[in-house]
């Protein structure tokens, strides 16, 4: 899978200086628009004006023929021209650049071009239509002045940008500074610091990635911490049965007879069986350790399980004369992972089965409600103190190191299965005598 990096500082710069380039040009063009209509309109209203001032010497009004005006003295009076022309078609007045035939042939705003450029031309008649103005201006004093004006539109565009482009480097630079202090925070930690990170300046915009690196960092912490704790104890738990182990196979090797071997080897297939135990129940919490959700949860016969597991012990019940009880009605059904929810039971049954004394009593029952669906799983043992209760639910934790050869994980496995399946997991008192009473309580969908 190929990773497509990018830097935000520089996609940052060209998107904010494309889109003022682009509004930049974008109103520069209308700019030049909008003065290019103003000026026509401008130099219109002048020809017009010029063609009213001209009907209106009296010279032409007496209808006397005025001689040809002569070349213009200023520069831009060149660029404009005019005639005035009879009805019967006689020319009585013309500048000095206007030709001797008529301007245009139509009335009104017109344009045309000849050798001398581009024109502009206003034909209007007077009242009694005896006399017309031809006024015509040369489109080159038009471009030039619109020229002008886009050249001083320009300029400050030419010069502006550069500064804009400029700040917004600057301004960019420093509002992503705290990027940049945030990952030099993360490089410089070693393996081991997993401490929150604490920006100087955290913008609102990536608080929300800072929260989030400081919880990854807290389940990485828990995690390891875990580890470690799991490692550690056990190394401790297995030390124990791996020198009794040796010490059974010492004693077997010089063994003074086949009985003694016999008994030392039975010793040694025990804690064998102790040890091989153990090994299977660190397994299974190692696995469940590190899920976060419950895989291919499905429905599962609660009942049927429940069944299956006594069965499965039924001959240590028999063995220690126990006064064993099922209660459930068949078909009770919870949603969750159905090795695990094996796992569950079994341990639960177990343990009231180990530490139950011969001649004792367990009982397990299945109850469901419209809401919940409730395993009970109660003993006649010694029971364990309120204070100690949170406790155990911890791994390798026991009240009593040597009795029934616990290794303090069974509880510690229920409790895991019970949180992945969202299960109520509680410890009390069997009412009226000693005893545990252990309590899962699974939520109707």
């Amino acid at each position: 899978m190929n990773t497509v990096w990018f830097s935000l500082r520089r996609r940052l710069l060209t998107l904010l200086l494309g889109g003022v380039s682009v509004a930049w040009l974008i109103t520069m063009a209308l700019s030049y628009l909008d003065a290019h209509h103003e000026v026509d309109e401008l130099f219109d209203a002048q020809l017009s004006q010029a063609a009213q001032t001209l009907l209106a010497l009296p010279r032409v009004q007496n209808g006397d023929l005025v001689e040809d005006l002569g070349d213009p003295a200023h520069k831009y009076q060149r660029q404009l021209r005019f005639q005035i022309w009879r009805a019967d078609g006689r020319m009585l007045m013309r500048s000095g650049n206007a030709p001797d035939t008529p301007l245009v042939d139509e009335d009104g705003f017109s344009e045309s071009n000849d050798e001398d450029g581009h024109w502009r031309h206003y034909s209007q008649w007077n009242a009694a239509r005896t006399l017309q103005v031809q006024v015509s201006e040369n489109h080159y004093f038009r471009d030039d002045l619109i020229g002008q004006i886009a050249g001083r539109l320009l300029f400050p565009a030419l010069f502006g940008l550069p500064l804009i482009g400029a700040w917004v480097w600057v301004a960019t630079r420093k509002g992503l500074s705290s990027l940049d202090e945030l990952a030099e925070q993360i490089a410089r930690r070693g393996p081991q610091q997993l401490r929150p990170l604490i920006p100087a300046a955290a913008p609102s915009e990536i608080r929300p990635m800072v929260e989030a690196l400081n919880g990854l960092f807290s389940r990485v912490e828990y995690t390891l911490e875990a580890e470690q704790r799991f490692t550690a104890d056990a190394a401790h738990e297995l030390r124990t049965p791996l020198a009794v182990l040796q010490a059974h196979l010492q004693v077997a090797q010089r063994a003074r007879n086949d009985e003694e071997r016999e008994q030392s080897l039975q010793q040694l297939q025990k804690g064998l069986q102790r040890a091989s135990r153990l090994v299977d129940q660190m397994l299974q919490l190692a696995r469940l350790d590190p899920q976060a959700a419950l895989p291919d949860p499905q429905p599962v016969d609660l009942s049927a399980v429940c069944a299956e597991v006594c069965a499965d012990i039924g001959p240590e019940i028999l063995r220690k004369n126990l006064e064993f009880e099922l209660r459930a009605e068949p078909g009770i059904t919870i949603h969750g992972q159905p090795d695990w929810i094996r796992v569950l039971v079994r341990n639960l049954v177990d343990n009231a089965t180990r530490y139950t004394p011969e001649g004792g009593t367990v009982t397990v029952e299945i109850r469901q409600t419209p809401k919940l669906v409730t395993l009970h799983v109660c003993d006649s043992g010694p029971g364990i103190p309120a204070a100690e209760r949170s406790a155990v639910l911890r791994p390798f934790h026991r009240l009593d190191s040597g009795h029934a050869g616990g290794s303090g994980l069974g509880l510690a496995i229920v409790a895991r299965i019970a949180s992945l399946h969202q299960a109520r997991l509680t410890l009390d008192d069997v009412p009226g005598r000693s005893g545990l009473a252990v309590t899962v309580a699974w939520p109707m969908p």
